[in-house]
């Protein structure tokens, strides 16, 4: 099995794992997994002004229960797991019951097993929880890598303090880091200095530079010994190491005083990065890279991550990548990466944020388990039958960059599907497009409710995509609606009703529509730069 690279996947990521990812194979696991919290999360998404839209779309209900699924789950891992885990997980079931939190526990237990064996042993996992199950995932850790290889909890505070009626304000997350073994690479990162540890720490010397006094005696007596300035110490540095910091100016002394090493502000690389991160904003209703998902982390978050534990041309993994912040940064800092969603929405969101982000300086990448061709269009229709063929209708949208309307609120949409919203004037009001789309039999009289619900919504133009062949009634219902003709641009022409087969659309057929500006469907991602590290390269 060789391990892909810039892959993104459609599917459950326990089947991706098993069927894809060699052993040994990747080099730092970023996942952010539901908490368990029994929430439903919507993808609220965002109008060209900046405001929030009024449709939100459920990304995932965040609810576990234990099911005849959880009871196989578990017989798997106890019966061919690693063996601490499958006896930790009986211990765990024996205290909790057959509940919720333990179908949430088994799915993620059979997960760490793969994500275990998929990681090089060199690599690091880094585990993001909050207190609903961070307890337990802890346990579960230490037996899926061991305890020896824990590195860390972090402490990210994820948002401003805020009242709870009832408990202290619950404003911070945890991050479980763990290394595959003793070699596992760290490189250690670096944060601005607080102004109150300047102030604290720091003195101004004659020439205006900041500067503080640092030790110059080896921590655990393991320096060379010799006599300097009157003193005989183990010092961290050689004697010809001394004189040079010394003809340099680098060395305070007084007499009678033990010398200590000058280190300059303005020379500092800033303080060593703990495990309390408190200098990391959360993402909020004003920040340029929100994109509107639920669980959505700022790069900054996953840059110090996979800064600390990766190089360049190394593979990120992350199997749960929502709408793909750990994708992105892995991107932006030349890394290869493979991201996993069970979800056609979270993927459409992926693939808008890259081609946002980076552009033509995109590296190549594939996307498995969505259909390219009509027989796996089918399956998926076919599939997606048990959630209300909701999954087939994201990925048909998806195929014209639409965006979803709320199928629980549906109220005065009716059967729209989803929309997209466009400009042909400077105006500033965006025009917009309806889109439905079918997976099944298609008939003459829903391309009359289209044009119906295009009057109703004020839309300039409907889409009508299909997975089965329009019949001839319909193409002329269609043709019946006449032409759009923006004001401004009297000499580009659009039907007003286009029927779009999945078949076409597989085959390269587009939308047609004015795209004299950027369409404002999605929140656009900002544009990214190289990272600095190749960007001096090419200085």
């Amino acid at each position: 099995m060789e391990t892909p690279a810039n892959k993104l996947y459609f599917g459950d990521n326990l089947d991706i794992l098993r069927e894809n990812v060699a052993d040994e194979s990747v080099d730092l696991i970023y996942l952010d997994p539901p908490f368990n919290s029994n929430a439903t999360y919507n993808v609220l998404f965002r109008e060209r002004s900046g405001e929030d839209s009024a449709a939100q779309i459920t990304a995932f209900e965040d609810t576990w229960r234990w099911s005849i699924e959880s009871e196989y789950a578990f017989q798997d891992v106890v019966k061919d797991g690693p063996e601490k885990l499958g006896n930790l997980l009986q211990s765990m079931r024996a205290f909790l019951g057959q509940n919720d939190m333990m179908a949430y526990l088994t799915m993620m237990a059979q997960r760490m097993a793969e994500l275990r064996r998929v990681l090089k042993s060199t690599g690091s996992i880094y585990l993001h929880c909050d207190s609903t199950a961070s307890h337990y995932l802890k346990f579960m850790m230490d037996a899926v890598f061991d305890a020896t290889n824990f590195k860390n909890e972090i402490t990210w505070v994820r948002s401003l303090p805020h009242n709870d009626a009832h408990r202290f304000g619950r404003s911070r997350d945890t991050i479980l880091f763990y290394g595959k073994s003793s070699q596992s690479k760290f490189i250690p990162q670096f944060r601005p200095q607080k102004e109150s540890s300047v102030k604290s720490h720091y003195r101004e010397d004659a020439n205006g530079r900041m500067y503080r006094l640092a030790s110059l005696i080896a921590p655990g007596g393991r320096g060379p010994l010799y006599e300097y300035k009157g003193f005989e110490r183990r010092w961290r540095f050689t004697q010809a190491n001394m004189a040079r910091l010394e003809a340099e100016g680098r060395i305070w002394h007084q007499p009678g005083r033990i010398p200590q090493r000058i280190l300059y502000l303005d020379e500092s690389k800033g303080a060593l990065v703990q495990d309390h991160w408190d200098d990391i904003n959360p993402i909020n209703a004003m920040a340029k890279e929100r994109l509107g998902y639920p669980t959505q982390k700022p790069e900054a978050l996953l840059e110090r991550i996979i800064n600390a534990s990766s190089n360049e041309g190394d593979i990120v993994l992350d199997p749960f990548c929502g709408c793909g912040t750990a994708i992105a940064v892995a991107e932006r800092l030349q890394r290869r990466w493979i991201g996993i969603d069970i979800t056609h929405l979270a993927i459409s969101l992926m693939k808008n944020r890259l081609r946002d982000s980076f552009g033509s300086d995109l590296s190549n990448y594939e996307i498995i388990g969505v259909p390219q061709d009509l027989e796996s269009a089918r399956a998926l229709a076919v599939e997606s039958e048990h959630d209300g063929r909701y999954q087939f209708e994201y990925w048909g949208l998806g195929l014209v960059d639409a965006r979803p309307v709320n199928k629980g609120h549906r109220g005065a949409d009716s059967g729209i599907d989803g929309y997209i919203n466009f400009f042909d004037d400077n105006s500033g009001k965006a025009k917009r497009i309806i889109v439905q789309v079918k997976s099944g039999h298609v008939r003459r009289d829903m391309i009359a409710t289209l044009k119906g619900d295009m009057a109703r919504e004020n839309a300039e133009i409907g889409l009508f995509i299909t997975l089965n062949q329009p019949t001839r009634p319909m193409i002329q219902e269609a043709a019946s609606a006449g032409i759009y003709t923006p004001e401004h641009y009297p000499d580009h022409r659009y039907p007003r009703v286009q029927i779009l087969t999945i078949e076409d659309l597989l085959s390269g057929t587009q939308a047609e529509y004015p795209r004299f500006a950027p369409d404002a469907t999605f929140a656009r991602a900002p544009r990214r730069r190289q990272s600095s590290s190749s960007q001096r390269l090419m200085d």
